[in-house]
């Protein structure tokens, strides 16, 4: 029982030594995803776009709300038949408002979302091809990461890569 004991003990002590020694020849860098994102030139290029779909989108809608506020200020000055066709002419550009805000509000977080999700694919891609290429064991995001030395940081490099290979 000692000697199975005692080889035990000895190949724990030998796994746990052999471990340190690959644990400290492994290469290990981090990533600023935030830093990498932002300052892609795909994603202020997107961005761009989604502002200027956004900008038409809320032209379109104050247009409607102008033309519901004036069909409701000509409202008291009609007869009281004719109110009433106009509060129906209301209620139905306002339900008209609430489905157009509601479908471009859709279509626009669809937009982003699966551009946001393109562009992470692709910074993925850029850290892979990277850490094959410059023998990393493990590149982490800094978001969790509490401390980095910054010999370790390979953002610039990475947004380079991305940033030489986008093709507007």
């Amino acid at each position: 029982m000692k000697k199975v004991l005692m080889v035990m003990l000895a190949t724990a002590f030998i796994f746990s030594f052999a471990m340190a020694g690959a644990a400290q020849a492994q290469k290990i860098g981090y990533l600023d995803l935030s830093k990498t994102f932002d300052n892609y030139e795909k994603t202020k290029e997107y961005d761009k776009v989604l502002e200027a779909e956004h900008d038409a989108y809320q032209k379109e809608r104050n247009t409607k709300i102008e033309k519901i506020q004036e069909l409701q200020g000509k409202l008291a000055l009609l007869k009281e038949e004719e109110k009433q066709k106009q509060q129906d002419e209301i209620d139905k550009l306002i339900t008209e408002l609430r489905d157009f805000d509601q479908a471009k509000g859709t279509d626009l977080t669809k937009k982003r979302d699966d551009k946001i999700r393109e562009i992470l694919l692709e910074v993925e891609d850029a850290v892979s091809g990277y850490a094959k290429k410059e023998g990393f064991d493990f590149i982490l995001n800094d978001r969790v990461l509490i401390y980095g030395q910054d010999s370790m940081n390979v953002t610039d490099a990475i947004l380079e890569i991305l940033n030489s290979g986008y093709k507007k």
